[in-house]
């Protein structure tokens, strides 16, 4: 496979929405595409993953789960298996299970940064529908090296924040929606790539993990470790030395998550005082079973203030609520 033929990877990050997205892409594209497609598509772990065998049946190109150490293959798709990474090397694929990055694995960033790393300027990276902003790293490292940049319009896309977030930062070369993605990409697999990069500025390698970025004022809410930061075309990633990445919404997103299970702990652990001070109560006398009574009653209307808190921030923000979960 020869980048100096046109562009022979075409690297796909999608979540939620996604399915019906790529569906769309793989029945528009052709039986003899002088390209290979990568494909990560997030999911939560510990399900399975059927979109190989449906991207097959819809299209033209067969499609699979990727193999670790398995050659490139121009005409086919390779799909990242759940919980596992794709990165990409020169005529081959690792499937890996690395840190996750923006809580995700499979992750979009890895497969973009490691064929951008591979392949340079003979990258198609695209971005299409999902929430909040994974991929615009990646694209970043794709356009760092050369390549071509893809984001599906969000007015057409189910959940427009991911495009939204690569148009908004990444010097994006096409804007489409899904009716046009196909044909786009066929188009941009032949024409001749442009010409590497001779140097990559300090903050894409900041970016991608080689270089430290600034100390940052946040604690990775994955490990607990010290993250450092980085910030390019108004985009700022955190990544903490164990490998985990973030973009500040990811940061926030995760926080606001952590924030919840600390108070529903707190719930549960002053409805358990509030249980023991009322049997100690049961058993005391005196002056003595007041106070323990009293201090039941206190420690039951605070875990249910907190209660009603945390039911009023759910129901008052249900977007909030599935982007956290990132249902896809």
């Amino acid at each position: 496979m020869s980048a100096e033929a046109g562009h022979p990877i075409v690297a796909i990050g999608a979540s939620a929405g996604g399915l019906e997205a790529l569906s769309e892409l793989a029945a528009g594209l052709p039986a003899e595409l002088p390209a290979t497609i990568l494909i990560v598509q997030h999911v939560l772990a510990g399900f399975g993953s059927k979109l190989p065998e449906l991207l097959t049946v819809r299209g033209k190109l067969r499609a699979t789960h990727a193999m670790h150490g398995e050659k490139i293959l121009p005409g086919r798709i390779y799909v990242a298996p759940p919980d596992n990474h794709i990165v990409v090397r020169r005529g081959y694929l690792n499937v890996v299970r690395g840190p996750k990055e923006n809580n995700h694995r499979p992750s979009v960033d890895v497969l973009f940064r490691s064929a951008s790393a591979a392949y340079g300027p003979g990258v198609v990276g695209v971005v299409l529908t999902g929430f909040l902003d994974c991929g615009t790293a990646g694209l970043l490292s794709i356009k760092a090296r050369g390549g071509l940049a893809v984001a599906q319009d969000p007015a057409d896309a189910k959940e427009p924040e991911m495009p939204r977030s690569a148009i908004a930062h990444a010097q994006v070369d096409h804007v489409v929606p899904m009716r046009e993605m196909a044909a786009l990409i066929t188009r941009l697999v032949s024409q001749p790539p442009g010409a590497r990069p001779a140097d990559l500025s300090h903050a894409i390698s900041e970016l991608e993990g080689d270089e430290l970025g600034v100390p940052s004022d946040f604690v990775c809410p994955l490990c607990q470790g010290k993250l450092t930061e980085t910030a390019l075309n108004g985009f700022q990633s955190f990544r903490c030395h164990v490998g985990h990445a973030f973009s500040l919404q990811s940061v926030a997103s995760e926080q606001a998550d952590a924030v919840e299970r600390a108070l529903w702990a707190a719930v549960r652990a002053l409805e358990e005082t509030a249980t023991v001070s009322r049997r100690l109560a049961s058993s005391a006398i005196g002056d003595l079973r007041a106070r323990f009574e009293e201090k039941s009653e206190a420690q039951a209307q605070y875990a249910d203030s907190i209660r009603q808190i945390l039911l009023d921030t759910r129901q008052a923000s249900p977007t909030d609520a599935a982007a956290l979960g990132h249902e896809e």
